[in-house]
């Protein structure tokens, strides 16, 4: 189930409805200013949305943002999909590169109260399997909290390709078993802590991890 917003952050906005007491609310965010101006497609919100409608089976909706590359934008964006549509998640995509306009990270860190330093670490060490470049990837994750509310927000890779393989992790060819686990194993269990709605995954593509007394009685099909 997914719904878009305009891309104009700047803009008075309003919560959701949300149609289930656990359907999560996640921002969908593209850093780019090319992208952002019309220069060349985005790519980065389709996969992501692609990919999140084959991993989620509990509701879901997401709300779009398509920016430019400057950290007063992206942190401005960042808030407002937390402390004013209410999102539970945020996934950025895009800037977290070296150069000198690459300043997601530093734009994430500046709103959240949190850093989760865990996510970043096991990006790296994935897409380190695949290129030796990922030294190069400066991805952080943050809690941003409020006083009413806690969201949980992750930059991911600029490419679609290693955006699958960081969320997913790595799978051993001969079994399918897998051998690395993605960084979206570890987010329905962060969404718990923070007091956020209970996200369930297809076990296929990536399998929630909780401890055995955080796990509720499977859904009603």
């Amino acid at each position: 189930m997914t719904t878009a917003t305009p891309n104009l952050p700047h803009k008075p906005t309003h919560q959701p409805t949300r149609q289930h007491p656990d359907e999560i609310v996640i921002g969908l965010v593209s850093i780019s200013d090319r992208a952002s101006t019309g220069v060349y497609e985005d790519q980065g919100i389709p996969a992501l949305q692609e990919w999140l409608g084959a991993a989620l089976t509990s509701p879901w909706q997401v709300v779009t943002r398509l920016i430019q590359d400057d950290a007063p934008t992206i942190s401005a964006t960042l808030i407002e999909l937390v402390d004013e549509v209410g999102c539970d998640l945020v996934l950025t995509t895009g800037g977290t590169g070296p150069s000198r306009r690459d300043v997601t990270p530093e734009a994430t860190l500046a709103v959240g109260t949190k850093e989760m330093p865990g996510f970043g670490e096991q990006m790296r060490q994935i897409s380190l399997n695949f290129v030796p470049t990922a030294i190069l990837s400066r991805q952080v994750a943050v809690i941003r909290e409020t006083p009413s509310r806690a969201a949980l927000i992750v930059n991911l890779p600029g490419q679609p390709k290693s955006i699958k393989e960081t969320l997913e992790g790595l799978r051993d060819a001969g079994s399918g078993a897998v051998k690395v686990p993605g960084i979206f194993a570890a987010v329905p269990y962060c969404i718990d802590l923070i007091g956020g709605p209970y996200v369930e995954t297809n076990a296929d593509v990536v399998k929630a991890f909780r401890p055995k007394n955080a796990v509720r009685a499977p859904r009603p099909a």
